[in-house]
């Protein structure tokens, strides 16, 4: 019997009430069984979706419940299941499919705004509405957020009967509007203890013969920080856009007498962004050429003044624009990931005077593994290579001296990491990573170091609103020539940094976030001149369109 017959019997025996419907599901099972003896799991699958796609519900869980006999365990299967249990009216078995999707974070917010459509359902408008506001919170997907903002309107409105847009098979990309403009604005209020990074005990400058002890004024005060992003997308093809972008950030300190430690940024980018996804398989690619600048002074950090030479004032020294092209991709086949980046960035500072500049070239590539051992579990490793090319800073002499004549600083940088991340429960997760870095010297090897890298992670979502998320770093670089001072008395240099980040998040409307963000990061070095520890402490207002 052919699936149209099926088809057209079930709509016309369904009418007769359940006993006519379980009827059409055993006369399913008796046509469909002998063909699925002989099929792999993979056909069973593609026939399950083939079988939605003509409204024969139940006949697609009896192939996707013949795929996981044969060996099929995919979140994307679990995902299906929980589609075809939902069109069928099996909410508590859809309940069951879609929360199993959930653990795949590919698929969890996805599975989530399903499981609300399901509670919605069911009967269950308060669950409905918790899960619609945590796909409307979350950032991953835009689109779905705008789905769980306008499911939360039903609900508050005299229509709420009427079902948001009800979830369909994953195969491919969905459907996206023609085009879309994101929004995100963060202002506040922040303390730092250190604005110029001066070091906490007085020191002698062994870089100068004959200098007096240096006593640094440590200075502390408040500042305003600002963080914008705009970002619209034109949706031309099915799975790749082409957009622009815009991002500022600074930081302003309302004490006249800081105001050489303000900065700010300008990013702007143009592009493209393909991305499909069909069954478990997934690719991404992203490509951009990016103009940015950035504006801070080159200041004493022993007293916060504007450098000057030679009696002429050198403040611009740092402020620089770069631009360049950048191309990143991702494949993923299930569990397995591949990922990729080249850039490549002419920087250009500000001219200093007599001083030589800071110009140099920048080129990366980064390539990286991914593999997935469980729905919570992963790891991940990669390898990179990078170069700093200048073109006139002068290189060192292995005996500390810089000669005006020498040839332009080169670096050549080379690294190797491993991350690994744990879920631990669907609201908390942690990470530990590992990184060997090494720099070259092209010169005569002076500036050569080693670099080991350690960090942890942590993150709760302790409920749809609210988001907790703690980082540290420790970097220990081993210097093979370099001298402390840049002078051979003063023994090998030596440095270390230690970074911690905490970070408090609480949505408390649509569109709006209150977010605490502490910082602190100490340098520990026998060249004193750059030793320093610094906390921050930002209270901001976030805005989210």
């Amino acid at each position: 019997m052919r699936n149209p017959d099926i088809k057209r019997l079930w709509h016309v025996l369904a009418r007769f009430g359940p006993g006519a419907a379980a009827a059409v599901v055993l006369l399913q099972g008796m046509v469909l069984a002998p063909a699925a003896a002989a099929a792999t799991a993979k056909e069973l699958f593609d026939d399950g979706n083939r079988l939605f796609r003509d409204d024969l519900y139940f006949a697609a869980l009896l192939r996707y419940r013949q795929a996981a006999e044969a060996g099929m365990d995919s979140a994307l299967l679990h995902y299906n299941t929980g589609v075809a249990h939902y069109r069928a009216g099996q909410y508590d078995r859809a309940r069951q499919a879609f929360a199993r999707a959930a653990d795949e974070p590919r698929l969890a917010w996805r599975a989530q705004y399903n499981l609300g459509l399901t509670e919605l359902a069911a009967g269950n408008q308060g669950a409905a509405a918790d899960l619609f506001r945590r796909v409307r919170d979350q950032h991953a997907e835009p689109q779905l957020a705008a789905l769980a903002r306008r499911a939360l309107a039903q609900l508050q409105t005299p229509a709420a009967a009427a079902q948001p847009d009800a979830p369909g098979v994953q195969r491919t990309g969905e459907a996206r509007p023609f085009g879309a403009l994101e929004l995100h604005a963060t202002v506040g209020v922040g303390s730092d203890d250190n604005a110029f990074r001066s070091p906490h005990q007085p020191y002698a400058d062994r870089a100068q013969a004959g200098s007096p002890t240096v006593v640094p004024v440590v200075q502390s005060g408040v500042f305003y920080p600002l963080d914008l992003v705009a970002r619209y997308a034109v949706n031309s093809f099915e799975h790749e856009s082409f957009f622009g972008s815009y991002h500022l950030a600074g930081r302003y300190y309302q004490d006249a007498a800081l105001g050489n430690a303000n900065e700010f940024a300008h990013e702007a980018a143009v592009g493209s962004e393909y991305r499909r996804r069909e069954d478990d398989r997934e690719r991404w690619i992203f490509s951009a050429f990016t103009i940015a600048q950035h504006d801070e002074t080159w200041y004493d950090r022993d007293s916060g003044i504007e450098r000057d030479f030679n009696g002429a004032t050198v403040g611009e020294r740092l402020s620089y624009v770069r631009y360049g092209p950048e191309l990143r991709l991702r494949q993923a086949y299930g569990r397995l990931a591949f990922s990729g980046r080249v850039s490549g960035q002419l920087w250009n500072y500000e001219a200093a005077g007599d001083l030589p500049e800071y110009d140099h070239e920048y080129l990366s590539a980064t390539l990286g593994v991914q593999y997935r051992f469980t729905g919570t579990s992963l790891l991940r490793v990669s390898a990179a290579a990078w170069q700093r090319r200048f073109g006139e800073r002068p290189s060192f002499d292995l005996d500390g001296q810089q000669p005006i004549d020498n040839p332009p600083v080169r670096y050549d940088y080379t690294e190797f990491g491993a991350t690994a991340r744990q879920r631990i429960t669907r609201a908390t997760w942690f990470g530990l990573s590992y990184a060997r870095s090494t720099r070259a010297d092209a010169h005569a090897g002076y500036n050569d170091y080693i670099r080991d890298s350690y960090s942890a992670e942590f993150g709760l979502r302790a409920a749809a609103s609210f988001r907790l998320r703690a980082s540290a770093s420790y970097r220990n670089y081993a210097y093979s020539n370099a001298f402390a001072f840049n002078e051979p008395a003063a023994g090998r240099k030596t440095l270390e940094t230690l970074d911690a980040e905490l970070l408090a998040e609480w949505r408390f409307s649509e569109h709006f976030s209150l977010a605490g963000t502490y910082e602190y990061r100490e340098i520990a070095s026998n060249d004193t001149r750059i030793e320093y520890a610094r906390s921050q402490f930002v209270l901001g207002l976030r805005w989210n369109r």
